[in-house]
Formats: C-alpha cells, structure tokens, sequence
C-alpha cells in the first residue's frame, strides 16, 4: 500500500522529486536515442541525428502536473488536465510515463531500460510519436497544434460532469488568440450545481518563438483587474518574488492549488445546497503561474542567455550530436536533477515518487474523461414519425425543414438531460430551432433584465457571439463522452475552418489507437445557407466551409443535404447514432415543397443517392423511346439527360426543370437524380463509403448528359467525380460567387441555377437536332427576363415561381405585360 505524504514538507519533496523526474524524461525525449540513465559517457550516436520539440513550456506544465498529483493523492479529486501550450507534448508523454498508464497502453514500452529507451527514442521519429500532446498521448483531449481552444475544451468537458474538476494549463502565446481571449467568458455557461468546474492557470513565461507575450508585460495590479473584469480570482505564483527558489515555488503553488481547489468547493457547495442569491456569477478562480521560460535548464549556450529567454522555446542545446562542448553541458543539465535519486536500476521511478501518484483512474493521463467513448452512452432518440410532416400524393405541402427538426431537437433535449447539448452562435431561434425553448432556455449565468427571453441559470443551450468557443466547447463536450450540435449561419462556418481540420487530424490518429474508443461525432448544422442569403447580401452568401470538409479524409466525413423537412429528420437522427466523425448537415429554414413521407425520407437518407422516378419522365417513357445516347459503347440507355441535384434549393429548382421539360418537351426522356450524401460520390479506389462504380453507373448513365444543380461551389462536384466513369459528361451548375442582396429566384438566375436555366442547359445537350427545341430555348430565356424584370418592379419574386409546387403549376401566370416579357409569351412560372 502506498504511504501518502504525512505532512506539508513531505508532500513538497515528494512533489520535487516528481517535477525533476518529469524534467529529466522531457529533456531525454527530446535528445535521446540511447543510454536513457546515462549510465557510459554519452557518445554522437547517442543523440538522435534531427533534434525536434520544444523545452521552454515544459518544466512549468511539469510542474502544475506535480502538484496535481499531489491534490488528487491527498483528496481523492477527479481531475482532467488540459494542455494549452502547443509545443508541451514531452511533457505529458513524460507524466503518464511516470504514472505508468504508458506502458498499461503500449506495451512495447516495456518496464524496464529497454522500455524506456524506445520511450524517449520514439518521440519526434520517424515511426514514433508527435511532438504534440496528440491522440497518442494518454490523458490528452487538446492537441496543441493550433492554439486558442484549450480553454473552450476545457469547459466543454466540464458541462454535465459535477465531479470533475478540469484544470486546464494557458500558455501566454496562446492568450494572445481571439478564441482563447472570448473563452474566459465560459464560465457564464457553467452551471455549479450540475456541471464541474475549470481551473484556468495561466503559465506566463514571458515568450513565444522570438517575442515577448503581452500579459507577461502588463503590471501584475491590470493583470489582477482584468481577470477580475472576466470574473475570476487570480492567484499570483511568481517565482521571481522568491528568487526562482524551486522549494519556495513550491510551497507558493502548494498553497494556491489548495486555495483555489477550496473556492471551487464552496462555489459549488452553496450551490448544490440552495444557497444561490450571491451565487449567479461566482468568481471562480484561476491561477497566474510566472516562472522563466525554460527553467532549469541551460542558463547560457555559447555564452548567450538562454533560460528564461525566447532562445529557450524549442532546443537549447542544438549541436550536441557533433560539439562535445554541447554535449558535456546536456549531461550536466541532465545530471542536474539527480536522475541516480528517482529511477531505479531497471530505469523505474522509485518509491518516493509513488507518495504522489494517484491510483487508477485518478491517474490524470488515465482519466476516462480523456478518452471519451469509455463513458460515451447511446442517446435515447425519438421516433421520428410523430414529427414528420405528412405528405399529399400531389407533394403540394410545404415545411420549414429545421422548423421541423426544432421539436424533435427539443425532445432529444428532454430524453438526454445530462449528455446532449446544442450549441449555437445567437441563431437557434433565427434558424428557427426556437422549438427547443419549450423544453429548455439558453444557460446564462449573469445579470438579467425584463427583456430578456429564454435565459435561465440552468439550460441546454448555449449561445455566445463565437463559433470558435461553441465549436471548441462542443470538442470538448463530445471528447468527453456525449453528444451534441452546433448550429450556424453557412456562411459563418468559415470561422471555424482549421478548428475542424484540426478534429478531423485528430480522428484520423485516434482511429489508428487500440485505447481510444469511439466518440460521438461533430455535428455542425448549416442552415440560413447561400442560397437563402437574398436578404443579408454577398457577406452572407458562402457554401465554401464543404470544400474545407470535403478535403479530409473522407471516411472520417460526411456531408448531407437533406433535400426536405423529413430527410432532415432522417439525416439528424443518423447523425446523432454514429461515430468518429465530423457529419456536415446543410438544410434551409424556409418554407419548400416536402417531396418526401417519412419512410421514403429515411430510405433515401440510408441510401445516401438516389432516383426520384416520379419528378422524371423515365417511367412514364417504359424506360425507352427517347433519344438517349447511351454510354461510349453505342448501348441506349432510354434517357436523354439526367438532371441531378444535391441541397434544397437547387432539388425545387431541378424538380421545376425537370417538370417543364415533361410539359413542354413531352418526346424528351428525363432522369432524376437526387444526392443527399455527397461523399457517396466521391471514389471507391480511395475509400469504401462511395457507391461502387456499377452503381454509380446506373444512376448517372455515362455517355448520358448529366445537368447537375448543386448547393455549392461547382468544382466540388467535380472532385468527387473527376475519376468516374462519364465525367466529361457532368455539367454542374452552382454558385459561382455571384451575389447581391435581391429576390431568393433572383439569386438562383445570378448563378445560373435556376429551372429555366437548368432546363434550357439540358435540353441543348440532349441527342439529335436541339434545333427543334429553339422556341422553347427562346422561352426560357425570355422566362428570366420576365422573372428578373417582375423582381426589379415589385422587390419581390412573381407568384408564378415563388410559389412553385410540384402537383401542376399555378393557373395565374403572369401575362407578358405583368412580367416584363418582350415576347409577348407568359412567363414560365
């Protein structure tokens, strides 16, 4: 059994003790190939031949590690530690190697010398591990390769999880981020009396790469005001007032964790106890670590300053494997921390260490709470169908599509009441989720006024001005072990670009862990999308977030488009099931045709692609007799052109052309194609998700015109085809960044995406003479102007296309004259 430290003095040296070990396995992760004790003089070969990674944060996140440690032995906490810094990946691999969850994970690492010399030789090598606290390493749920969300990670994990206690590490070059710099407003969203509780330590060591940090230069009296204006207590640890004393730093840092750990029990204690009237915003505290940067290492290199400059950041010692000089002053830096006092003969920490080592899960870097699908529990979803909008055989009713979703996202609230969020930038009830409001308000921890609407100290949904912090807290929420959805404006995805590069990155080398488990996927909802942006103008017109998405790795993505308010609901719930994945959802919040009952919604949605036989004429042709070319090898396929379609929007508009070819070019054989899952076209060769190339060929008739309308920008479509067979056949309409703000129909027209566009496009491509179609043509174009015109007059789209249906189109067309029509022709509505 293990003897806990009996008093303050032997809890200090067996923290020492801990932070020198930690320090010395830092220092030979990053130099090391052999001779891990540094038992022989160390020669050339000993030093790896490339020196990678980064020294200067390390010996602080060591030392917060320490006195963790210590906190967790001597109270039994929960804790999840949270590494801020980017370039602090030694460090932690260095403290779950000495609370042994290293070799428990990779048992090639085995308990022994030899163990530990392929521990440091893996680090930054070839074959071996990152440089940062990535998936590799156990305990991390932030991979510092961009930095800024640590702390919104960090409240993420926090949210419905009341015994844990997340202390997340700030390096002062992260804190110059915007996300980081809005993420000190998190805890507005934390409740104590259900959620846990974040403990932010700033470590202010004075320097980035090659600049000094701003929050290192202010006076300690605006650094106290300004975290207290964000409404937390700082605890100043400066080293420098006690000379860089490690003993003295200790007891100062002992006594903050103590006091901080304490505050955060009586903040949530008065809480849980009912005591709330002073409790609305807490001042929850934080510490601010000042220690130099690079600490206890090399003071000077080559008679330059090194310790507690920027010259400390990445390697101090950079020709050690062919300057002797180098060398014999990295033995003695090594040698400095007593190595002969912590590990054993077989290269294994000795027992003093063990005073401070939690047990089991306790263990920071073996926390089920880092590695989320342990605790992950399936959702209770609701059945779809008391949701559904019901569908008329004529497919004349129309639906908001997230209106719809709104009350099915409300009970899936109800039925998960701790492992289910949304999250959203100021926009649920914009993008008309409101429904979510009958069951639960937007969690909101401060000062109320008559006004306001849906604020609540306890709600599961979280609003605030930035997609950067929702989309991290959702990260850390879902690494954690539950489920969520973070809804926005399209546009406005772009903001969080690299975040979700960075998760996919993640997910890629989690899926390769035998340790890591599954986690819920990312879920982002787009809607208020480019094509429904008439209002707000260009700024607001953007599909571009889905080429980002599109461009991982694709088994590892999704991207939907739920043509109607039912496929929605098809498309959510599945989200909602799967996992290890980021699933892109883009669906409008306007009112459009509902072409789909539920049942076929949800069988199109499994199938991801599909053919609509009622919105073509193929069926009623017998599936012959058009002029169809067939594929290269003279083979008639009975279709002349495929109209295909991929988003809402352009589904109406493909629907539409497809229903003015039927009325107006009977003898034309047409086929449509709807896409909800457009990765089920990309190619098989390079992963299993896409539909087989016989497939695809059924669908999309190589040698057969295709006039695809997509939601987004048209080379996307492209990508995904290029290596099909008949891609020199695909004609992809989308937007092609012709925006304004103007009529919804009008914005189409900008882009040529329109019904008549799209019908006048297929219809020159078909087989045979296209002369005999040059009416109709002349008519359609004359349709635009007519539209265009009646848009410009009025401020609004005519009747006649505005409020198109499927069923038969509206009796009233505008007459020539109403339209703007030049022709004397009514207007195609």
């Amino acid at each position: 059994m293990v003897t806990r430290p009996a008093s303050t003095s032997e809890r200090l040296r067996a923290v020492d003790a801990w932070w020198r070990a930690a320090n010395y396995l830092t220092v030979g992760q990053i130099y090391l190939l052999d001779d891990p004790l540094l038992t022989r003089p160390l020669t050339r070969e000993d030093i790896k031949p490339r020196l990678l990674g980064h020294w200067g944060t390390s010996p602080a996140l060591n030392l917060v590690y320490a006195h963790l440690n210590a906190v967790i032995a001597d109270t039994d906490r929960d804790v999840l530690y949270v590494c801020g810094p980017g370039h602090g990946g030694p460090a932690m691999n260095a403290n779950a190697w000495l609370e042994g969850t290293w070799t428990e994970l990779y048992p090639e690492i085995t308990p022994d010398v030899a163990g530990l010399r392929q521990f440091c030789k893996q680090f930054s090598f070839p074959g071996g591990i990152p440089s940062h606290a990535a998936p590799n390493t156990p305990g991390s749920i932030n991979e510092g390769g961009e930095l800024g969300y640590s702390l919104a990670h960090a409240y993420g994990a926090a949210l419905d999880n009341p015994d844990l206690v997340v202390a997340c590490v700030v390096g002062d070059g992260e804190a110059e981020t915007g996300p980081l710099a809005a993420s000190w407003q998190a805890h507005t969203f934390v409740d104590p009396e259900k959620d846990g509780a974040v403990l932010p330590i700033l470590n202010l060591n004075g320097y980035k790469i090659a600049n000094p940090t701003i929050l290192a230069r202010i006076p300690d009296d605006d650094l106290v005001a300004y975290f207290r204006g964000l409404g937390h207590e700082p605890i100043i640890v400066d080293s420098k007032r006690v000379d860089d004393d490690p003993f003295a730093v200790h007891a100062l840092l002992d006594g903050a964790m103590r006091r901080a750990f304490a505050a955060i029990d009586d903040i949530q204690a008065a809480a849980r106890a009912g005591n709330g009237d002073g409790a609305l915003r807490p001042r929850w505290p934080m510490i601010v670590l000042r220690t130099p940067k690079g600490w206890t290492g090399p003071k000077e290199v080559d008679g330059v300053p090194v310790e507690g400059t920027f010259r400390a950041h990445q390697v101090p010692l950079p020709g050690v494997r062919d300057d002797d000089a180098h060398r014999d002053q990295l033995v003695a830096w090594m040698r400095s921390y007593r190595p002969e006092e912590l590990f054993d003969d077989d290269g294994q920490p000795v027992a003093a260490l063990s005073a401070i080592r939690p047990d089991g899960d306790k263990r920071m870097s073996a926390s089920p709470h880092a590695n989320g699908g342990r605790l992950r529990t399936a959702l209770d979803r609701p059945d779809l169908e008391p949701y559904a909008v019901e569908v008329d055989e004529d497919r004349t009713v129309t639906a908001s599509s997230t209106g719809t979703l709104g009350p099915w996202l409300r009970d899936l609230i109800a039925r998960n009441p701790a492992t289910f969020r949304l999250f959203g930038p100021d926009e649920t009830i914009s993008n008309k989720l409101d429904a979510v409001f009958e069951d639960t308000e937007r969690v909101w921890r401060a000062r109320t006024e008559e006004h306001d609407q849906y604020l609540a100290p306890q709600g599961r949904v979280t609003e605030i001005l930035s997609e950067h912090v929702l989309e991290g807290m959702l990260e850390g929420y879902v690494l954690s072990g539950r489920h969520g959805l973070i809804n926005t404006y399209e546009a406005f995805a772009h903001i969080i670009d690299s975040m979700v590069g960075q998760h996919a990155k993640w997910l890629e080398s989690s899926a390769d862990i035998d340790w890591r488990v599954p986690v819920s996927n990312l879920a982002i909802l787009l809607s208020s999308h480019v094509w429904r942006q008439d209002h707000n103008g260009f700024s607001h017109q953007d599909p571009g977030f889905l080429d980002v998405v599109a461009s991982k790795q694709q088994d590892l993505v999704r991207i939907k488009f739920p043509p109607d308010a039912n496929s929605l609901l098809a498309v959510a719930t599945h989200a909602m099931e799967t996992t290890e994945r980021i699933e892109v959802i883009v669906a409008g919040k306007h009112e459009e045709p509902v072409f789909l009952g539920l049942a076929d919604a949800v069988a199109h949605a499994d199938a991801g692609v599909g053919t609509w036989d009622w919105a073509g004429t193929e069926s009623a042709a017998g599936g012959a007799g058009g002029t169809g070319t067939g594929v290269e090898t003279g083979t008639d396929t009975g279709v002349d052109v495929v109209l295909a379609c991929a988003g809402d929007v352009p589904t109406v508009e493909t629907v539409a052309a497809a229903d003015i070819i039927r009325r107006h070019a009977p003898d034309v054989v047409v086929r449509v194609v709807n896409v909800v899952d457009l990765l089920s076209l990309g190619d098989p060769r390079v992963h299993d998700h896409p539909l087989s190339d016989d497939d695809y060929d059924a669908l999309f008739l190589p040698g057969t015109p295709v006039v695809f309308a997509f939601h987004g920008y048209p080379s996307l479509v492209h990508q995904m085809t290029y290596n099909r067979h008949g891609h020199d056949d695909m004609h992809v309409h989308g937007f092609m960044e012709q925006g304004t703000t103007t009529s919804p129909f009008d914005m189409v027209m900008r882009n040529d995406m329109d019904r008549f566009a799209l019908a006048h496009d297929a219809l020159t491509r078909v087989g045979g003479d296209s002369s005999r179609f040059a009416e109709l043509l002349d008519r359609l174009t004359a349709a635009r102007t007519a539209a265009r015109a009646h848009a410009y007059d009025k401020g609004e789209d005519h009747p006649s296309v505005a409020g198109w249906r499927f069923a038969g189109w509206p009796q009233d067309e505008p007459a020539s004259e109403d339209a703007g029509a030049s022709d004397g022709h009514e207007s195609e509505g």
